[in-house]
């Protein structure tokens, strides 16, 4: 493939953070690329920052329609790589990547066995306890005592085995708490001791090569918004007890492309909280300091080059509302 041709990337869920970001990106490229948006509402900014945008039908995601839409999205726009921005997206891929390679589009995706591990918390939690990882002191109990017993004093967090970032997590205070949620929840959830302190949480995004080897890492120490997406972002260019865990992860799981690490870090332990095999909401800001994974999986996942690393900047970035016009005649 040459690499003197426009370059038309489909980027799923720009009418989100995660999204955008990728398409922030790929704007930040050199290249000459053609941005095709897709989200499931035109009601965002996301159709007005890319170059055509195509909206989801409202069908089931295992349902001929949806499938037929994208087939007839890969034709209309001559589709060459998908990079996914929602979770429901890169499953979706995921499950259906013989289906997109026998139409010749390339996917932006980490391994199958990367994806299927890191989407249930618990699951994940015994994979790293079986190579020897520390592993946040974690129960399923049925009583408050028995969280008690295991965990030691309250406060505990509350987490939903299959949700992401700080989604559906509660801090438990005591025995009401607990038995409130107890009843209240309907997803499946696990109990946690809370490690590390506010000001010890890091955001870290590697650019995996599928061999335990990677590019990066860029590590943020981060503050949280109440969404639970990244609001402040300090970055930090060594932190050795980081660093050596983030290799050593990336030796055992040998992610492919971007993936994002988060840990708190207590004394000298680095406490993994997740792994997400994808972008993450904090790419744009990896991007304005040095470490553009959308451009990097363009290099890999579609001209099969291994990507190289631009040089990393200091400074700190925060994240603020901002109005975003558009009049009536420009309206979707």
């Amino acid at each position: 493939m040459s690499v003197d041709r426009e370059i038309v990337v489909a980027v799923t869920g720009v009418g989100a953070i995660i999204g955008q970001g990728i398409v922030r990106g790929l704007r930040a490229s050199d290249r000459a690329i053609r941005v095709v948006g897709i989200d499931r509402s035109a009601r965002s900014p996301g159709p007005h920052i890319v170059d055509a945008f195509d909206q989801k039908p409202d069908a089931s995601e295992d349902s001929e329609e949806y499938q037929g839409y994208w087939e007839n999205l890969i034709q209309r726009h001559d589709i060459q790589i998908v990079l996914p921005g929602l979770d429901v997206d890169m499953l979706y891929m995921d499950k259906n990547r013989d289906w997109f390679a026998s139409r010749g589009v390339r996917l932006g995706l980490n391994t199958h066995e990367l994806i299927r591990k890191t989407s249930n918390k618990w699951e994940f939690s015994m994979a790293l306890a079986d190579i020897g990882y520390p592993v946040i002191p974690s129960i399923r109990p049925d009583t408050w005592k028995e969280a008690v017993d295991h965990l030691g004093s309250p406060p505990f967090l509350l987490k939903p085995l299959q949700a992401n970032g700080s989604r559906g997590i509660i801090k438990l205070e005591d025995q009401y708490d607990f038995e409130y949620w107890h009843t209240k929840s309907t997803s499946d959830w696990m109990l946690q001791r809370i490690v590390g302190k506010y000001d010890e949480e890091y955001t870290v995004g590697v650019f995996g090569l599928g061999d335990g080897d990677f590019i990066g890492p860029l590590i943020f120490r981060r503050r949280l918004s109440p969404a639970g997406n990244t609001q402040e972002a300090q970055v930090v260019l060594h932190h050795p007890i980081l660093e050596a865990a983030v290799k050593r992860l990336c030796q055992r799981f040998s992610p492919i492309g971007p993936t994002n690490l988060q840990f708190r870090v207590e004394g000298d332990i680095a406490y993994l909280l997740e792994i997400n095999p994808r972008f993450s909401s904090s790419n744009s800001l990896r991007t304005a300091f040095g470490f553009n994974e959308a451009d990097m999986a363009i290099n890999y996942y579609l001209f099969d080059k291994t990507p190289t690393q631009a040089p990393l900047r200091e400074g700190c970035a925060w994240r603020y509302y901002e109005d975003f016009i558009v009049y009536a005649s420009h309206l979707i």
